[in-house]
Parts: structure tokens; sequence; C-alpha cells
């Protein structure tokens, strides 16, 4: 079974403009074209491409996206590499998930902060505390609350 463009647009939920992109990009080599010069995408084509939107999702760049996919048009002769090129972005998105957690420890913090029954004390101690270092270093008080 074949699928057109539009079809895979709708599968992938990947604009037909990001498809011809990719395609312009060097990212869909692996895609056929039928006698009529039209893009004929497989099942097999599908995978790729899912590969390729986890690959791009999780921060990878075009260029390199194109580098795994040059190499498994190589066939097996490139599973080295492709370790490599997997392992390296592994490593950048475990950096990157790391970085998260610690955005997302932050943003549990405020909520709590926010949410507790003496949210307004805590953060007009906060707000004191922010006011008074300014003071200190004989700075202008930015909070216009309390000027």
């Amino acid at each position: 079974m074949t699928y057109t463009i539009k079809e895979v647009s709708e599968i992938t939920g990947l604009s037909i403009y990001t498809l011809r992109f990719y395609d312009k990009k060097g990212l869909l080599p692996f895609v056929s074209r039928n006698e009529s010069g039209y893009r004929e995408f497989t099942e097999g084509d599908l995978n790729l491409i899912h590969t390729i939107c986890c690959l791009k999702d999780t921060g990878m760049t075009i260029d390199k996206i194109r580098e795994y996919i040059d190499d498994v048009m190589q066939g097996t002769n490139s599973i080295d590499h492709r370790v490599e090129l997997l392992i390296e972005h592994k490593r950048k998105v475990l950096n990157e998930l790391e970085r998260v957690k610690q955005n997302l420890a932050e943003i549990d913090y405020k909520l709590d902060l926010y949410e507790a029954p003496d949210a307004a004390d805590k953060v007009a101690k906060e707000l004191a505390f922010a006011i008074n270092e300014k003071q200190v270093n004989r700075l202008d008080n930015p909070y216009p609350v309390l000027n």
C-alpha cells in the first residue's frame, strides 16, 4: 500500500509544507516518485518519518538527522556510526531532561508557596527581603507596590 503526501500529512500530523521541506533538505531520499512525479510513501517510509520526527522533537539538528538518514541509506555498513550518533543525541536529550526536571522543581516550589494557607505572609516576607536587599545596596526599589 502506498500513501500520497496528503495522506502522510494526515497520518503524521506534519504539514505538507514540512514534508516537502524535509525532502528538499535531503531527509526523505527513501521516498519514491511515481511516473507522474508525485511522491509515493510506503509503510517503511512512514517508519523512517516517525524516527525523523522523534529526532527532531528531541532537538537533533536537520544536519545531524540528514547524517543519520544518509547512514540508513548506506545499509548495514553504517550501523556503528548510527550508534555513535544516537548515543551522542541521547546524552544531549538526557541533559536537557535534567534541566527541565530542575525547572519543574522550581515551578512546584512556587506552586507550593502560592497554594499554602499562609501564602500572603510568605510572599510578603520574600518581598520585604528583596526590598531590604535593594536598600542595603543603595539601589532603587523596583517594586512599585511598596515605594
